[in-house]
């Protein structure tokens, strides 16, 4: 099959957008552009024509025609797939078909049919895939942003705690009938709480310089020594805000990709000389319905050794076919580096130099053991997302939104459903397990559950959204992180051969939802 070039063209014959995917000048392109109206007969239901040289495989596009220009030696059924694969990226990209939308839209609907042919040929891809693609989306960003949220949250719920203890406090020295002047003071009091008649000069100059170290613009001369000295007066929420702000804002901060490893919580983790990373990725595609098409987990171990000392290890490792996810052996693929003892390995289980007199690098992460797993059975996967548009007769659908945790063993954290919004960025959400999110410039719901666990193993979104098209719900994308593996990959232990005793170690697990697409 060669496709020549996909075009848009009015029903006079005028090229709205076209991609030429072999070398053809331009008048060529226009030239048979502009011939294929005269070749369409009306009131006849067709969708090839054919010349001398080139053949035409075209759709009705409202007022529009998406052609595809192959050559007669194309077979005529992949055209016919690409053709309604090229329809459904037009109508997914654009709100409408009309000629200004397409316009508008010509950018990413020509990086699109770049995805679906290249250079004459289909590609082996779908809707979703060509979408995912086109959006560039990140995983790790996703997953620093919500990182970010969260830590924000936290900072604010600890700004209004500080502030409400400091008015207890505040409240309590007034009661006793003394000025709050320690370390958790508010300026706008007197000293004393009352007009002294005489002040120490020190206390009087140690008053001002703390008065300047919470950002105070200016402080009142003092008018007579009977009166006292009384400060600027700020708001009093201004005052409660000002003086924690120094010990709260640092929480704020969004921990860089290079900074030290950190945990669930943002806060780095202490590491052994010996450390081991174990990484799982899962990449999932589902239909509508929520059958699987086809699951594909890859794993690798990681190991870094900060000094000389701790260098020369051997580790065992966890390797075994896990019957209560119903793995079969023969579909999963290790691997080790070159220089680790594969015989070893193979036997034993456990990760050693080929030469044992070799100390591992140091200071460096060396992913020593890898593995992939593929399967198309649907017992198999970690967590199932049905979504179920019903038109509700009016320009909206009435959607539901369904998970299952089907892997007790795993507790999966900070879980995103994301649904489409096809007509506006507006969703009724009539009951929810967790919260949501409208996301207004991507134009998607998002469902989020901190936690999926044993403990709450399914739960449903229920919500009324604009568009009457059901299938423009799709595709619905998910994402979640967990610190236990699909694959029951493990380090048990590190023996140190200079000493032959066992070695410290640390460890960490992450499993990460990397493509994970239903529809």
């Amino acid at each position: 099959m060669v496709v020549l070039a996909a075009s848009i063209v009015t029903k006079s014959g005028k090229a709205v957008i076209s991609r030429q995917f072999r070398e053809m000048q331009r008048s060529r392109i226009e030239g048979l552009l502009a011939s294929f109206p005269k070749l369409t007969s009306t009131g006849h239901q067709h969708t090839t024509v054919e010349t001398e040289h080139v053949r035409y495989v075209y759709q009705p596009l409202d007022d529009l025609f998406i052609v595809l220009i192959t050559n007669r030696q194309s077979n005529i059924l992949q055209d016919i797939e690409s053709l309604h694969l090229f329809a459904r990226v037009v109508t997914d990209i654009c709100r409408s078909t009309d000629e200004r939308d397409i316009l508008s839209k010509s950018f990413e609907l020509l990086c699109a049919f770049d995805e679906i042919i290249s250079e004459g040929y289909q590609e082996n891809v779908n809707l979703a895939q060509v979408k995912s693609i086109i959006e560039m989306e990140s995983h790790e960003e996703r997953i620093q942003e919500i990182i970010a949220r969260n830590k924000e949250q936290e900072a604010k719920e600890e700004l209004k705690r500080r502030a409400k203890q400091f008015e207890m406090q505040k409240k309590e020295a007034a009661k006793r009938g003394q000025g709050f002047m320690q370390g958790n003071f508010s300026a706008n009091n007197y000293m004393g709480g009352q007009h002294s008649p005489s002040i120490d000069p020190t206390i009087q100059t140690s008053v001002e310089s703390s008065t300047m170290s919470f950002g105070r613009s200016s402080t009142p001369p003092v008018t007579s020594k009977a009166k006292g000295m009384q400060l600027s007066r700020k708001p009093k929420t201004a005052d409660l805000f000002e003086a924690i702000k120094t010990e709260v804002e640092p929480v704020r901060a969004v921990p860089s990709a290079s900074s030290a490893p950190t945990n669930s919580t943002g806060f780095a983790k202490h590491q052994e000389s010996v450390h081991i990373d174990i990484e799982e990725r899962v990449s999932l595609a589902a239909n509508k319905d929520g059958g699987l098409e086809q699951m594909d987990i890859k794993g690798v171990l990681t190991l870094r050794v900060v000094d000389n000392a701790s260098a020369r290890v051997r580790i065992s490792i966890r390797a075994t076919e896990d019957s209560a996810i119903q793995f079969k052996v023969s579909h999963i693929y290790i691997d080790t580096h070159p220089n680790v003892d594969k015989v070893a390995f193979k036997n034993e289980n456990v990760v050693q130099m080929r030469d044992l007199a070799r100390p591992f690098p140091t200071n460096q992460n060396l992913g020593v053991v890898k593995w992939k797993y593929t399967t198309r059975d649907e017992t198999a996967v970690p967590l199932s997302v049905t979504c179920w548009p019903s038109p509700a007769g009016d320009g909206t659908c009435d959607v539901n939104v369904e998970y299952e945790l089907e892997a007790d063993h795993l507790e999966l954290r900070d879980v995103v459903i994301s649904v489409p919004l096809p007509a506006q960025p507006i969703a009724n959400v009539n009951h929810v397990d967790g919260s949501y999110y409208v996301d207004h410039e991507r134009h998607v719901l998002e469902w989020r559950l901190p936690v999926v666990s044993s403990a709450n193993k399914s739960g449903l979104l229920e919500c009324n959204i604009p568009g009457d098209n059901a299938d423009s719900f799709f595709p619905v994308m998910v994402s979640f992180v967990s610190d236990k593996l699909i694959c029951d990959v493990d380090v048990l232990q590190v023996q140190n051969l200079d000493t032959n005793t066992p070695a410290l170690f640390s460890k960490e697990v992450l499993l990460v939802a990397d493509d994970y697409i239903i529809g």
